[in-house]
């Protein structure tokens, strides 16, 4: 059975769904003001694994992913100017022309890395009715307070009948006593109170109408309001980086409580960050390389391009829950650990079956599901598949033998574990297909062409082939099953 780390109760327990047959997943989504970095791409892919993979167990998922597209205000205070605006004003364009033209990058890198689409992604900006309705409820509910024009949530009230906190594990006084204070605090009863709906400055560029004032919305409102929309009062994970937890999660905790007398999440998800020297990886800190960058190579920190695949292979590497440190001697032992994932994959189908294997398989496919159903433990998979290239290996040279069965159970085990669960590609695709499909046959052309040499005896041919192709960077091997070639990187 699956189990995974649920942040609200700090240990792994068993995942056991609202509605048999039946998955919510809402996942934080990117802010669209810049280009998608490898901190945004490691939450995407961990949370495309556990789609993919609850998928697989054969449960109907619905995922939602939002967009952030208005709201999202400076990290430690409800002040400041909206960054979409911002970056708008500053490039004089309209801000939903700057969410779409970020929007389509991130799509095109996620799609570059095989993360699957989400089953709904809805942006904040289109969703400002809903979000006002639900200021509504928790001011009725006595939670909230309006303030010149603008509604904060009242921490200090929801603390004394419920626990502002407990996702965190902070304590409210603690809190207090170590908050800063901030300029625009004075419409605040309390500073650790936050923004629910704030009025708009007269050269804020997004704004719309409310009960209150012509303003916009806070930025942990939209995802409460949205996830309640598409997933119902109560559904069963949500999903986030570690950053996100306390204060946009807590705060999200407290908005559904106040508003639905209830908590709407069963398990609580997040990843771990991506840092460089120890330092996250992100905007806020000026350390960040894009992934566009990465798939170019056009940054000052990087020794070469690293293709989408070997950045999402690097990031499987490690559990999810763990940190991943960037440098580019990890990312090129992940590229070499790749290759011999894939000269393996392509070895096994040119192995030749023999009537009985000469060793006894290990259970690989059973191994990598109680890895993944251990909190999706995809270091662990990606061992096993490691054993099971050795096997291949050893048969491509002839020190086993492998029944069909047993060849059958390994081409199994790589198209599950490898391409459906972990979502690696191996093959050229896209664009380039036609070109390396053309450039393989190409090459396997110059392989028969030397085979028929070496059968004739013809060893100036062979050898000329040979050495040729060596030149040019490639690696040739003679097998019992035949030729294999390989380009060096």
């Amino acid at each position: 059975m699956l189990t995974l780390y649920n942040s609200l109760t700090r240990f792994k327990q068993p995942f056991k769904p609202i509605h048999e047959g039946h998955v919510g997943m809402y996942v934080c989504g990117p802010t669209v003001y810049g280009d998608a970095h490898l901190g945004h791409a490691r939450p995407a892919i961990t949370f495309d694994i556990l789609f993919r993979y609850l998928r697989h167990l054969g449960y109907k998922v619905r995922y939602v992913r939002n967009i952030t597209d208005v709201g999202h205000l400076e990290h430690d205070a409800d002040s400041g100017e909206d960054k979409i605006a911002k970056k708008a004003r500053l490039e004089q364009l309209e801000p939903m022309e700057v969410v779409q033209f970020y929007l389509n990058r991130y799509h095109h890198d996620m799609e570059a890395l095989n993360v699957l689409p989400p089953s709904i992604e809805p942006h904040a900006s289109g969703h400002i009715i809903e979000q006002i309705e639900y200021i509504k409820k928790i001011l009725d509910a006595g939670y909230a307070y309006e303030s010149c024009g603008s509604v904060y949530f009242d921490v200090e009230k929801y603390n004394r009948d419920h626990n502002y906190g407990k996702l965190s594990g902070r304590n409210i006084e603690d809190m207090l006593s170590t908050t800063r204070a901030l300029d625009g605090q004075e419409e605040k009863r309390n500073p650790l109170d936050f923004a629910l709906w704030k009025k708009a400055a007269p050269e804020h560029i997004m704004h719309w109408p409310s009960p209150w004032s012509e303003g916009f919305p806070g930025w942990h409102l939209e995802c409460s309001t949205m996830g309640q929309k598409y997933l119902g009062e109560k559904f069963d994970i949500h999903g986030g980086g570690l950053d996100l937890l306390f204060p946009h999660h807590e705060c999200e905790i407290a908005q559904s409580v106040a508003a639905q007398g209830h908590e709407t999440v069963n398990y609580w998800v997040h990843n771990n960050m991506i840092t460089i020297e120890g330092k996250k990886m992100g905007k806020s800190y000026n350390n960040f390389i894009t992934l566009e960058q990465f798939f170019n190579g056009d940054h000052p920190l990087l020794e070469k391009a690293y293709s989408p695949m070997v950045i999402r292979f690097f990031i499987l590497q490690a559990q999810y829950r763990s940190t991943v440190d960037f440098s580019n001697a990890a990312l090129q032992a992940a590229e070499k650990a790749l290759q011999k994932i894939t000269d393996s994959y392509r070895r096994l189908q040119n192995l030749k079956a023999s009537e009985k294997s000469s060793i006894e398989m290990p259970d690989f496919a059973e191994a990598c599901k109680e890895a993944m159903d251990d909190d999706l433990n995809t270091p662990q998979v990606i061992a096993q598949l490691f054993e099971a290239c050795k096997i291949i290996n050893s048969a491509s040279d002839g020190s086993v033998s492998l029944s069909a069965e047993d060849i059958g159970k390994l081409k199994d085990l790589f198209k599950v574990y490898l391409f459906d669960i972990l979502g690696m590609k191996i093959a050229d695709e896209g664009e380039n297909a036609g070109a390396a499909k053309a450039f393989e046959g190409a090459v396997d052309l110059l392989m028969e062409i030397r085979g028929n040499a070496k059968a004739a005896k013809d060893w100036t041919t062979s050898d000329l082939i040979r050495d040729k192709l060596a030149a040019l960077g490639f690696n040739i091997k003679d097998t019992k099953n035949g030729v294999e070639w390989s380009v060096n990187k």
